[in-house]
């Protein structure tokens, strides 16, 4: 079983800053692919960023690349997403998913891969 608990969300200014945590305390994440989605009322949930755990290399969307860093802290058992320089269109709720494994590069952004999920945690940018 793999649990995963977001943490981190919050109420910020535009072109404040945020840093979400997506935690699994019941056994390693070593091995798995580890992404952070974002969802809108009416809007399917799109990608964001992913990492994999063994080789540390990092992808993002278009829209948050240059503004949001995800990185692992391997001793915590912990994925962040640093989220500078928010913008009202970041509003979202924000969902840790994880994979077992590695996918092609062209599966990573597609969100019926990943059959873990945490709960999202609600990110709210003001103007």
């Amino acid at each position: 079983q793999v649990r995963l608990v977001e943490s981190g969300g919050g109420m910020v200014q535009a072109g404040g800053s945020l840093t979400l945590s997506c935690a699994h305390s019941e056994r390693t994440l070593d091995t798995f692919t580890v992404a952070w989605f974002r969802q809108t009322p009416g809007k399917e949930r799109e990608f964001v960023s992913r990492i994999t755990w063994t080789s540390r290399h990092a992808a993002y969307d278009d829209s948050v690349k240059g503004r949001f860093t995800i990185s692992r802290d391997k001793a915590k058992n912990t994925v962040y997403l640093q989220m500078n320089s928010l913008q009202p269109e970041d509003t979202a709720v924000y969902y840790c998913a994880a994979a077992p494994g590695l996918m092609p590069s062209r599966s990573y952004g597609d969100r019926s891969n990943y059959p873990y999920w945490g709960q999202g945690t609600q990110v709210t940018v003001s103007s």
